[in-house]
């Protein structure tokens, strides 16, 4: 088995989890609203402005209002995202596999 790699537009995902301590549910609460992740550091209150949410909350918050749920339904990390839409390309590549040789064989049986 091939060694996948997380594609870059999921790694700054990755990256600003970890620099902004977020959870799994709050980055993928993030992304559900359309957040730039390169981003966020304006939004994360460093304790400077204390009318400012910290940016778990301040992402839990718009969150809600937008969508009237505390927490999406199903949460996935950013890995298991990837793994995931690595086995969809890896599914079609097959079925495209599979097609090309079925034409293939459909052609020379009627040539």
């Amino acid at each position: 088995m091939s060694r996948w790699r997380i594609p870059e537009r999921l790694q700054v995902w990755i990256e600003a989890r970890k620099r902004h301590r977020l959870s799994h549910a709050q980055v993928q609460m993030a992304r559900e609203l359309g957040m730039n992740p390169k981003k966020l550091g304006k939004l994360d209150n460093h304790e400077q402005e204390p009318w400012k949410l910290p940016l778990p909350e301040f992402i839990e918050h718009l969150y809600f209002k937008r969508f009237g749920r505390r927490r999406p339904d199903v949460v996935l990390s950013i890995e298991e995202r990837a793994r995931v839409e690595e086995d969809k390309k890896a599914v079609k590549r097959e079925m495209k596999r599979r097609d090309g040789r079925a034409r293939s064989a459909g052609d020379e049986a009627q040539g």
